[in-house]
């Protein structure tokens, strides 16, 4: 009889890492709930798209049974990369050839991957506009207590609360450090009719501008709109600091031309037609060599578990692979008992964590630097 018959499983967020492990639990007949602070699905804007890898995320969407859901919802030739300099120089560009087929990574936008995941869960597994206030021990039980006045009891409760998790506390005290260097995000809508120079330049794909130690990426998305991020060396505090008002992109125009001084002025097309604020996001990462005492009924997946810099990619695909390996362990007839179930899967993924953060860390360090371009040539080569 599996471990967690006849016991309810609580998972708090209701992001990929999240909703994949419910998919992953009820396939398996568990008894699953999400609560997702969000009040509806459509609450929130969804970010830049998402390059699933195949030993990760794509492998977590197999187990789930939704590839061809996703293959009928990716963007073909979304993961289409141009390397330029500040002066929108084309360093390199993908080519329709075998070794861009070799290098392929699936890109889907985070607004289908979302419905995908939902689509596939029973009616009623999330529960919207739960967000997460506190935890109390009840016997062998967690009560959960929700902003919006309503508890939750539950057998197994999971963190998948993301990078401020509230839920990551009640497991370890270990915070993670800021990696020196801040991003900011902003979005343009229908750039081919608004920016059409940048847009051009994009061609559907990603483009990577990285010069004097600065970076500058631009995602194509589906729906036409477009999402940017500047990310330079700052201070931990800068964004409150700077005096910058982020939703006045006159402001933030200025700070850009005086920060990337010298970069081509087609850059400044994307600052000019941004759409509402600007957000700044100071990059961190918990410890690599993070460890705690498992507890028998409690967990944490993705970047509650393991914050790190998105310089490499690995955020998402790390939150569907711990998903994986959770559902797995805790559908292992193998083991007798929860606390031994969950204390494998969190020494595995540990493991796994740390080596993708510090790949992570690595490519934060290369492309903030003065040999960016180089740096990119090698990883895609």
């Amino acid at each position: 009889m599996s471990i967690i018959n006849n016991r309810s499983i609580a998972i708090i967020g209701g992001g990929p890492g999240g909703l994949t492990l419910a998919r992953l639990l009820q396939l398996k007949g568990a008894n699953v709930k999400v609560y997702e602070r969000d009040s509806n699905k459509d609450a929130r804007q969804q970010g830049a798209t998402l390059d699933l890898h195949h030993d990760s995320g794509l492998l977590a969407l197999q187990e789930a049974k939704l590839m061809e859901a996703f293959m009928s919802n990716y963007r073909p030739g979304a993961d289409r990369l141009r390397i330029v300099n500040k002066n929108a120089t084309v360093i390199f560009e993908d080519r329709d050839d075998e070794t861009a087929q070799e290098r392929q990574r699936p890109e889907i936008d985070r607004g289908p991957l979302q419905k995908i995941l939902l689509e596939s869960l029973q009616a009623g597994t999330v529960i919207w506009d739960s967000h997460f206030l506190s935890l109390d021990k009840k016997n062998d039980q967690w009560k959960l207590e929700f902003k919006n006045g309503t508890s939750a009891i539950a057998d197994i409760v999971i963190a998948a609360d993301g990078a401020n998790s509230k839920l990551r506390t009640y497991i370890t005290d270990i915070k993670p450090f800021y990696c020196g260097v801040t991003a900011l995000e902003g979005a343009v809508y229908n750039a081919a009719t608004i920016i059409p120079a940048t847009n051009q330049l994009l061609n559907g794909g990603k483009i990577f501008a990285m010069d004097d130690e600065k970076t500058l990426i631009v995602s194509s998305k589906g729906d036409g709109s477009l999402v940017f991020y500047t990310s330079i060396k700052t201070g931990e505090n800068w964004a409150k600091e700077s005096g910058i008002d982020f939703t006045d992109r006159v402001q933030v125009l200025e700070w850009f031309n005086k920060t990337y001084i010298g970069w081509d002025k087609i850059w400044q097309e994307l600052f000019e037609n941004a759409a509402g604020s600007f957000i700044p996001r100071p990059i961190y990462c918990m410890p690599l060599d993070q460890t705690w005492v498992t507890l028998p009924n409690i967990t944490m997946l993705g970047d509650a578990a393991h914050l790190m810099p998105p310089f490499a990619g690995e955020g998402v695909n790390m939150a569907m692979l711990d998903a994986l390996e959770l559902s797995n362990c805790l559908t292992n007839d193998n083991f007798n008992n929860l606390h031994t179930a969950i204390e494998t899967y969190e020494k595995q993924m540990r493991i796994r964590a740390a080596q993708a953060a510090n790949d992570s860390l690595e490519s934060t360090e290369q492309l903030h630097s003065h040999h960016a371009i180089d740096f990119m040539m090698q990883v895609i080569n």
